[in-house]
């Protein structure tokens, strides 16, 4: 395995614009940061992942804003890297006189929601002697709002139509004052110069009415110290220790990263319209909390003993079922912002040229609105899976639950948009019919086991219309394979996880054919396509990559069928994709770049449950 400390990226100064994977990212459970392998903060929204942007140079470089800390010049080369278990950003630059780094992170908030955030950046120099610019330059509300400066002895304010973001300077009161500070256009530069041993840090705040104030050195030590000490403890809760600690872990804390600590609710990504083919309009705003990946995300989680996130997550989904059982509509929405509101209203940003001109740069999600039938099934399956993990299921869960089935008695029949969010128009979705024959199936284990009062005779009646219905119009004699939807041809990726669900055994010999099939159309050199958008047009132009996903979920069904060398591979080959600091985004380019948008919860929870189950085969043990 690569050693974390030596798990990093090589930059040298060009004019080349910035990969999609070039950041790594940092946080405090209610926002977080990408921090670029050239020192820069390229995106950040405050005061949450799906609040408004203070810098955006991700999606545009002119109009963005960046907050940027590297060496003068162009004679530099840089490194990132992780602190060991924790989500600490070191980049060390490489200058012909010296060595210097900047050390960033955010001190968690806690669960209480709050405005106030702060970013601490520590600039040092190691050995030699290096100077370094700093550059900040806010742009509010995704580059829409008007902003002045106010620059102090300690620091400078920032402020625009009611936002403040607050830079603190961080030195003793006897330091040499190094700083060669200047404002322009509202924006502030510095030129710091630091010889071997000297120390230097920043600490940008939002939310904080007061002055900026001069930080002492041993104040960001503290900061430091706790940061490092939160999230080895919060580590340290993992009871993993399979072939792939390393990968697992980092995947771990960058679940942890894009989970919004108020709510429990776990944002898709950090990011929006990043997109998923370079120029095409493939770009979507992920900054909220799907359904179907806060339940993905219980299933991994508990895998890993982290028992406390799963509760929260469960929590998070119980009241999103409940807040609707007296409106008599869907019992619930596909997708939801952090705080468990439903207001997604889509809108472009036609200011903003979008990442390497991809536009429109959207923010807000129109699929909010869609029916997606699968969400149910994987909403029970993690219940249930809590539940027998020692979680509680109060007696208004189970009436949640029981109205969840009784709605989908009557709807599951019908067609929809489906997992990939199609914009081309509702069809019978097989994956929508799998997962809706496992949400009956969870519930009637469910009632069963606890003795709970339910129509079980009437659940019982849908799960076996479905399996039947599914084997008889999902499953195409000329393909021998299952396919997307009913009437057609197409394969579809999402039904790898067939046999994960329990609703076919891994070794079925359908199953094995349709495996078969997918290695033939949908599967390239280990990596997996969703579909083929050509054969099933989905609403949209241009075409995509393959989608990480779906290739772990690949590596599961591998190890269900039996194939441990293929799965083993495969899962190794798909590891080469992560960046430099282990993080993965959505989808990987046929240039092996990777696309979409960064990091990508659903990705690194499918890597998770992919190294556990491969794990388990590997050593003889059963799969769960």
């Amino acid at each position: 395995m690569t050693d974390t400390l030596t798990r990093s990226a090589s930059r040298t100064t060009t004019t080349q614009e910035t990969e999609i994977a070039d950041p790594g990212l940092i946080g405090d459970l209610q926002t977080a940061a990408l921090v670029t392998t050239d020192g820069s903060i390229d995106w950040f929204c405050t005061p949450r992942f799906d609040s408004g942007s203070v810098f955006g140079a991700l999606l545009d470089d002119e109009r963005g804003g960046r907050f940027r800390i590297r060496p003068v010049g162009d004679d530099w080369t840089s490194k990132q890297m992780y602190l060991p278990d924790t989500a600490i950003l070191v980049t060390r630059f490489f200058t012909p006189g010296g060595m210097g780094q900047v050390v960033d992170f955010m001190p968690p908030v806690g669960t209480a929601a709050t405005d106030r955030h702060r970013i601490v950046r520590v600039l040092q120099c190691v050995r030699g002697a290096v100077t370094f610019d700093l550059d900040v330059r806010p742009r509010f509300d995704y580059g829409r709002g008007r902003h002045h400066v106010e620059l102090g002895a300690d620091g400078a304010v920032f402020a625009a139509d009611g936002q403040r973001l607050t830079v603190h300077v961080a030195r003793e009161p006897d330091d040499e004052r190094l700083a060669e500070v200047r404002v322009g256009d509202a924006d502030l530069h510095a030129r710091i110069p630091l010889r071997a041993g000297q120390l230097r840090g920043v600490v940008i705040e939002t939310g904080e009415a007061g002055p900026p104030r001069a930080m002492r050195a041993a104040e960001i030590r503290r900061l430091l110290d706790d940061t490092i000490a939160y999230w080895r403890t919060w580590l340290g809760g993992s009871t993993y220790t399979g072939r792939w600690r390393e990968e697992v872990q980092r995947s771990a804390i960058t679940l942890k990263l894009m989970t919004y600590a108020p709510s429990g609710g776990i944002v898709a990504a950090p990011t929006a319209g990043l997109p998923e083919q370079v120029g095409g309009e493939r770009n979507w705003d992920y900054r909220y909390t799907w359904v179907r990946d806060a339940s993905f995300s219980v299933h991994a989680l508990l895998r890993l003993g982290l028992g406390e996130e799963a509760a929260a997550l469960g929590g998070w989904l119980g009241a999103r079922i409940r807040e609707r059982m007296s409106d008599g509509g869907d019992p619930l929405g596909i997708m939801y912002r952090v705080d468990g509101s439903s207001d997604l209203h889509e809108e472009v940003l036609p200011h903003w040229r979008g990442y390497r001109g991809s536009a429109p740069v959207r923010i807000g999600n129109g699929a909010a609105g869609q029916l997606q039938l699968d969400i149910y099934g994987e909403a029970l399956d993690s219940t249930v899976a809590g539940i027998r993990a020692g979680l509680v299921l109060p007696h208004q869960g189970w009436y949640a639950v029981a109205h969840v089935l009784d709605w989908l008695a009557d709807h599951w029949d019908q067609p929809e948009e489906g997992i990939w969010e199609t914009r081309g128009g509702r069809q019978a979705f097989t994956y929508g019919r799998v997962m809706s024959w496992v949400a009956f199936d969870r519930g009637l284990r469910l009632a069963t086991e606890r003795g709970l009062p339910a129509p079980q005779a009437r659940w019982s009646r849908e799960r076996d219309r479905i399996y039947r219905q599914v084997f008889e119009q999902g499953f195409s004699a000329e393909r021998h394979a299952f396919v997307q939807h009913y009437g057609t041809r197409v394969l579809d990726s999402s039904l790898l996880r067939m046999p994960t669900v329990g609703f076919i055994d891994g070794r079925d010999p359908q199953w094995l054919s349709t495996l078969s099939a997918m290695d033939d159309e949908l599967v390239t050199d280990s990596l997996v396509y969703r579909y083929d958008p050509e054969a099933s047009p989905d609403g949209l132009r241009g075409s995509e990559g393959t989608f990480s996903l779906c290739t772990f979920s690949y590596v599961e069904a591998l190890t269900r069928a039996g194939r441990l060398d293929d799965a083993r591979t495969a899962f190794e080959k798909m590891l080469t994709y992560a960046n430099h600091v282990g993080l993965f985004s959505e989808e990987i380019a046929l240039t092996g770049e990777q696309i979409g948008n960064f990091p990508q919860a659903f990705t690194h929870l499918a890597l998770i449950d992919a190294a556990v189950s491969l794990d388990a085969a590997l050593d003889g043990r059963g799969l769960h």
